[in-house]
């Protein structure tokens, strides 16, 4: 396939925190700010005024100083985030709009809050309670603390405004990148899609982590370019899988899984966009606050909610996403220390095969990817499997 416009200034923008979009972003006054987690609503860090930075560590190495500080036991994805930060490489950062979710990402954010690691005299951290429930007194008591740790507190550091009228302004604005989002990702869902997982992956990290008016124009560039675009007239892939599970922001992850035959279509992780793009609809007499913390308590499918019924909706969630993408697998990735995901992936690996009749392959894997000879075994041996099962399948009929 012919390439597409801006993926290498996309990808580009991917090998740093501090990018060049990110530096506009600065030199226009904006306020820059960080999260790590679904659970920070990206809609409220891009208030007029400000905008959101999903925090990365690309690059990373061995993370030696997060190491004495936060032990070799958690999950290297916090310890490379405050390797980062204590190498300086998040001093552009005016705020940690910090959630208590992720036990070792909190950790991460407690150092911020506790040492002076962020040199930006204005920095702050502020944390937010999430709740564990999907009621209306969950919603209740998020809203409450958006309210107090977020909005107040941009308002009171910043001045930013954070009226009805401009939460909804920054609705509208969220709505078109998940608009153009949706778009682009839906040519994941043809028989021969026109776009493959690693490129999809670069553009919605991209959303995550520049100002979005300033990509805005190259999203829908991209969108009209898509409708155009010819599949390969042979394909490069045997078969196509989504990719689910932890925290994964690198696209060459997915380069790896793509290498070894197997199409990601699907990107049902903390950092991919199913779910995460969905519009943010206002119900009548709703306030925006209202219908945000609504929206993002009800659309998470975080292992945080261990409710029975909870877990059950994401096992059928994600068999539908398979069907929907015409996936052949499911690749679930956890990190290594992950406690959440340690369990969703374990029983995933027995629930996705028994009552859904999906092929699973089930990773451990670390956020400085040094075990690219023994995934790449894993994976081949996966497509491989899968292919048999065609085979298998189209002798019996």
């Amino acid at each position: 396939m012919k390439d597409l416009k801006h993926i290498i200034e996309f990808e580009d923008l991917l090998q740093e925190a501090y990018n060049s979009y990110v530096r506009r972003g600065k030199e226009e006054g904006l306020r820059a700010l960080g999260y790590t987690c679904y659970f920070m609503p990206e809609v409220l860090l891009d208030l007029p005024g400000c905008f959101s930075v999903r925090l990365r560590a690309p690059r990373s190495g061995s993370p030696d100083m997060a190491t004495y500080y936060m032990s070799n036991r958690t999950c290297l994805y916090g310890r490379c985030l405050l390797e980062r930060a204590l190498e300086g490489g998040f001093n552009f950062l005016d705020a940690q709009m910090a959630t208590e979710t992720c036990t070792v990402t909190c950790r991460f954010q407690e150092h911020l809050q506790l040492m002076d690691i962020i040199q930006n005299p204005d920095f702050f951290c502020e944390f937010t309670d999430v709740p564990f429930k999907k009621n209306e007194n969950s919603i209740d008591h998020y809203e409450k603390q958006l309210r107090a740790h977020v909005l107040d507190k941009l308002e009171e550091h910043f001045g930013i405004d954070t009226s009805d009228e401009a939460l909804l302004t920054a609705i509208r604005e969220h709505n078109e990148v998940c608009r153009l989002i949706r778009e682009i990702g839906s040519y994941r869902k043809l028989d021969r899609p026109t776009i493959t997982g690693t490129e999809f992956s670069i553009i919605q990290l991209v959303t995550q982590v520049c100002p979005k008016h300033l990509i805005i124009d190259q999203l829908r560039e991209i969108a009209e370019d898509l409708k155009t675009r010819e599949p390969d007239e042979k394909p490069a892939y045997k078969c196509k899988v989504v990719l689910t599970g932890s925290e994964e922001d690198d696209p060459y992850f997915v380069q790896l899984i793509e290498e070894c035959g197997a199409l990601v279509v699907a990107d049902r992780h903390c950092y991919g966009s199913i779910p995460g793009r969905e519009d943010i609809i206002v119900g009548e007499n709703e306030t925006p606050l209202r219908a945000i913390a609504r929206h993002y308590l009800e659309t998470s499918m975080c292992p945080r909610f261990m409710e029975q019924h909870t877990m059950r909706e994401r096992k059928k969630y994600l068999a539908d996403v398979a069907k929907e993408y015409k996936a052949d697998g499911i690749i679930i990735c956890q990190m290594k220390f992950c406690e959440y995901w340690s369990y969703e992936r374990t029983i995933d690996t027995l629930i996705m095969p028994r009552d859904y009749g999906i092929p699973v392959c089930s990773i451990e894997k670390e956020y400085v990817n040094n075990a690219v000879g023994q995934l790449r075994t894993r994976f081949q041996a996966f497509v491989e499997s899968l292919e048999i099962k065609k085979i298998q399948g189209g002798a019996a009929k």
